[in-house]
């Protein structure tokens, strides 16, 4: 049972793929660019998910690391030693932003003058800068994704459209209007539909899955920003 099953999908598989060799052109160039968006798409997809799953891990590493320094001066040291990651580079912004305003004020346990709230409010736009820097270039290749989604079943049904127009023009041409004569024709331009959703069906689920993603990680590096604003607080540095 097994073995006649995977001869009728090796059979169904040639058959596909001769109506695609003996195609029309425009059946052949809407196929060649479903192929190419398919390519696209699973490099994409993969360089996306191993980007997501090196950030995860180098921000586990160093959010550890920060959690246990009992003050910023710990983990200015703990970040030398960081991999490098979008918290690492938020947190050593708002360092160096920090030491700039207030020359020398982390190496004091208390500092006598603070920040003004012109100043902390410059500070929070700085470190959002950061943040949506560090979003914008992790969402890179992001929208590629939507697009190819949304463009993918479009190409396939203008396939379909062009190829059962084709297969009623030769049925006119020819005056034979029985089954056997149009079925061929459509069949072929019903590959473009079925080409198009299965570029679009991986391309939709990634990128609703690297959004997903994207959105918990801006939340995770806000979150992260006011916690070292807190941090400055509590050790009386603004």
């Amino acid at each position: 049972m097994a073995q006649a099953t995977g001869a009728e999908g090796a059979a169904e598989f040639a058959t596909a793929w001769q109506m695609i060799v003996e195609g029309t052109v425009s059946t052949q160039l809407i196929i060649g660019l479903l192929a190419l968006f398919s390519l696209v798409t699973w490099a994409l997809i993969v360089w996306k998910f191993v980007q997501f799953r090196r950030m995860h891990a180098q921000a586990q590493h160093f959010l550890v690391g920060v959690e246990q320094a009992a003050r910023l001066e710990e983990a200015q040291v703990l970040l030398r030693s960081a991999p490098d990651s979008p918290f690492t580079r938020v947190f050593e912004r708002g360092l160096t932003f920090f030491s700039e305003l207030r020359p020398g004020a982390l190496r004091e346990a208390t500092q006598s003058r603070g920040l003004t709230p012109a100043q902390l409010e410059v500070l929070r736009l700085v470190l959002e800068k950061e943040e949506g820097e560090e979003r914008d270039e992790l969402a890179l290749g992001i929208q590629w994704l939507a697009i190819f989604a949304t463009v993918s079943p479009l190409l396939g049904l203008l396939g379909t459209v062009l190829g059962v127009m084709n297969a009623f023009i030769g049925v006119a041409q020819s005056g034979n209007s029985n089954i056997g004569s149009v079925a061929p024709g459509i069949a072929e331009a019903l590959v473009t539909t079925v080409a198009g959703l299965v570029v679009a069906i991986p391309a939709a689920m990634a990128y609703n899955y690297f959004v997903g993603r994207l959105n918990l990680f801006v939340g995770d590096l806000e979150g992260f920003s006011s916690e070292f604003i807190g941090s400055l607080a509590r050790e009386g540095k603004i």
